[in-house]
């Protein structure tokens, strides 16, 4: 009985023993991979990858990049071109003018940081700066400076027909109307669930504005990757949304990021997150590539955009510092 009872405690001594050590070799192994294991070697099966939805076929691209315009710049902001091509750079606290072959005319020193251009009818420059907007001639001066908008204004797209200037202000949210004494008319896109307006989403300082070749106003809502039109008065006419990882739409936080029309009322856009150009329809339809990711320094933002009166897309490129210039194959 007694030497029963002592192969039984000896049972649960050697019981106890291996899984002790089984505990430990498990800690061990933990301990490695947390704390030892080189994760830069190590494929995360859940981390989000991009690569491969940046890869695009050759057979999408149908534009080809002509030449380059090499502002002497460290950043750039924002691009225009004017009714006979003259093409217009905001680039640190100055505006570079060029003609539509490239060659400098002439450049100029303002008070700050313009984020954004739009070139009115008489050639007057409209240089939108974070919190107010100013008007200049082609010679570098000044001609009027208009008040500060009210609220949290972060101004980021300004666009000018015959009668009215457009306003993009990322910070409230919203597409102001003006006329050119500086008077505020309207505002445009102001949540009305009636009028099945939605609102502007726009999560980060990418908002663009544009106006059509029927004098509608588009505005892109960037953080639902919805593109909208309205009359000027503010009613929305219509709207088409493209959320997509793949190349026929537009995916990440705030994208497009900018847009431009050509002649046949397709739009041009560009994205940040996956850096690229293309062409979409008049209704939203994904029609070719014009650049591709690849095309881009990784990490590039603000690629704003300009169409002249040949349909040729003019690319700013902060990445690389310049502007790039497509022609269609």
């Amino acid at each position: 009985m007694i030497k029963c009872l002592y192969d039984l405690k000896m049972k649960q001594k050697l019981f106890i023993g291996a899984a002790l050590l089984l505990l430990l070799a498990i800690i061990a192994v933990m301990s490695y991979d947390l704390f030892f294991k080189n994760v830069n070697n190590v494929e995360n099966q859940y981390e989000y990858n991009i690569k491969n939805l940046k890869k695009v076929d050759t057979n999408l691209l149908c534009y080809h990049e002509s030449f380059q315009i090499k502002p002497n710049a460290s950043k750039l902001y924002g691009i225009s071109i004017d009714k006979r091509d003259n093409i217009y750079v905001t680039a640190d606290d100055k505006v570079f003018h060029y003609n539509r072959n490239g060659d400098s005319i002439n450049s100029f020193k303002i008070d700050g940081k313009a984020g954004c251009i739009a070139t009115g009818s008489k050639g007057e420059l409209y240089l939108g700066f974070k919190d107010h907007l100013e008007i200049w001639d082609s010679s570098g001066k000044l001609i009027t400076k208009w008040d500060r908008i009210p609220g949290l204004p972060f101004i980021t797209c300004v666009a000018v027909d015959d009668s009215s200037v457009f306003i993009a202000d990322a910070g409230n949210k919203i597409v102001h109307r003006y006329n050119f004494k500086g008077q505020l008319i309207n505002q445009i896109g102001k949540k009305d669930p009636n009028k099945g307006i939605p609102g502007f989403f726009i999560p980060s300082p990418y908002f663009d504005v544009l106006i059509g070749h029927q004098n509608e106003i588009w505005a892109v809502n960037t953080g639902r990757h919805e593109f909208e039109s309205y009359t000027k008065d503010g009613e929305l006419i219509s709207m088409f949304k493209k959320t997509s990882m793949t190349v026929d739409g537009f995916s990440g936080c705030c994208n497009p990021t900018n847009i431009a029309m050509l002649s046949d009322g397709s739009f041009v856009t560009s994205e940040k997150g996956i850096e690229r150009v293309k062409i979409h329809s008049a209704n939203g339809d994904f029609k070719c590539v014009v650049a591709s990711s690849d095309q881009f320094i990784e990490g590039t933002t603000g690629l704003d955009l300009a169409v002249d009166s040949k349909d040729r897309i003019f690319v700013l490129d902060p990445g690389k510092g310049m502007i790039r210039i497509f022609k269609k194959k």
